[in-house]
């Protein structure tokens, strides 16, 4: 399992480094594939899809608002559109998704709706934010600080934790963090992305010493990483299963992998927007 696990990291990162520093189609093709498996992955879990190989009413609208989504944000968004058209389509979405409701009624209930809609909203929309974060002026810089806060601070975490960590703050939600664990992934993400920042980002800002800032958005994405990874975990509690999938050897699938990551994204974008 542990080869499983480290293996498969490894294409991961490899896959995220190229498609990030390269940025463009790559990259917002790659997010709206993984977009959409993790789409089907919650729906599945939350009660909302259809049967295993077919897709109902309510993802149909989900999968044609993702499919939209990410064409605003590539055609549009990239070109310094204001958002309304982003705000548009997560508005029709939702229009949408009532529409099955009613036309299908009874065959959906109320909670299969919201899970729809919430899927929408938590997996596809999130991740956008790495596409959109690659074009901002010095997206090419900026991206890796989300991976910083979330995988970064997942192996600060994971190896602190192991070493010294000792009390558990989460026994019923995720029994093998601790505080240790948790404080040492903060810690570390803070002092790799100060020296990302200092080494490799105040080149391209000559005027501005932007490391400690730098290493400020990453602390505050690792808090928030740990965040997104521990409400995955809890909608897995509240549904009874242990992996969202199993395309990922060693990981589970899409969520299990990206979790931190989907958290991690707009609150790197607004934060490095406002502040950088």
């Amino acid at each position: 399992m542990f080869w499983k696990r480290l293996i498969s990291g490894i294409v991961l990162l490899v896959i995220a480094i190229a498609t990030m520093a390269f940025g463009d189609i790559p990259l917002a093709a790659i997010l709206f594939i993984i977009s959409l498996m993790a789409y089907r992955e919650l729906t599945k879990v939350m009660g909302a899809a259809g049967q295993e190989k077919s897709f109902n009413a309510l993802e149909t609208v989900g999968y044609g608002g993702i499919t939209a989504y990410y064409m605003v944000c590539y055609f549009v968004a990239m070109e310094g559109a204001d958002g309304l058209l982003l705000m548009a389509v997560i508005m029709a979405v939702f229009l949408g998704e009532l529409l099955a409701y009613v036309l299908k009624f009874p065959k959906y209930q109320a909670s299969q709706v919201t899970a729809a809609y919430f899927a929408f909203l938590y997996a596809p929309i999130m991740l956008a934010f790495v596409f959109l974060t690659r074009e901002l002026p010095q997206g090419l810089y900026l991206v890796w600080l989300i991976l910083i806060s979330s995988w970064g601070c997942d192996t600060c975490a994971y190896v602190v934790g192991m070493l010294i960590g000792k009390k558990k703050i989460f026994p019923l939600l995720s029994p093998k963090k601790s505080l240790e664990g948790c404080i040492g992934g903060v810690v570390g993400t803070m002092i790799i992305a100060g020296l990302y920042g200092y080494f490799f980002v105040e080149a391209n800002f000559p005027d501005k010493r932007v490391a400690p800032l730098i290493a400020v958005i990453c602390g505050i994405g690792a808090v928030c990483s740990m965040v997104g990874d521990l409400a995955a975990s809890a909608i897995k509690r509240n549904h009874n299963v242990k992996d969202y999938g199993n395309l990922i050897p060693g990981h589970g699938g899409i969520m299990d992998r990206f979790d931190s990551m989907i958290v991690t994204a707009p609150l790197v974008y607004f934060l490095a927007a406002l502040l950088l």
